[in-house]
């Protein structure tokens, strides 16, 4: 089966933006999976353990944590150490919250399970405003 070229999602929040895709099928939280210091998935147990994710599109399953999401990401931001985009199922109110403070893009809430969809390496267009994911290139 293709991959279609254009996936349809919920409107989401933040700038376009064009970038490559670091995609898993697992959960995310900011505060727990990721090590800011060193712009990597630091969490054993996650699916990207020891991956950079500055300056990628993150695409995942469904956003996991508490308040501490929300100003985490607009650190991430600040330090230069932010993913480009986050393309997830399914996104958490606190991590809408967080991504509109960062003025990171974020959607979600895809008819097909975006972590199928998209695999690492893949070059994306996110509009959040459109509710559309491009899939550009494959990886």
């Amino acid at each position: 089966m293709s991959v279609p070229r254009i996936l349809r999602c919920h409107p989401g929040i933040g700038p376009r933006v064009q970038g490559k895709a670091i995609a898993a099928s697992d959960n995310f939280s900011v505060r727990y999976d990721l090590d800011y210091r060193r712009g990597i998935f630091g969490r054993p147990g996650h699916a990207l353990h020891g991956v950079s994710y500055v300056g990628f599109i993150l695409v995942l399953n469904a956003a996991k944590g508490g308040v501490a999401s929300a100003w985490m990401l607009q650190e991430l931001v600040t330090i230069g150490k932010a993913p480009l985009a986050l393309v997830l199922n399914d996104a958490n109110p606190v991590l809408v919250q967080g991504a509109a403070f960062a003025n990171l893009p974020l959607v979600d809430r895809f008819a097909i399970d975006v972590t199928g969809a998209i695999a690492t390496g893949d070059e994306l267009i996110v509009d959040p405003q459109a509710g559309e994911v491009h899939i550009l290139g494959a990886a």
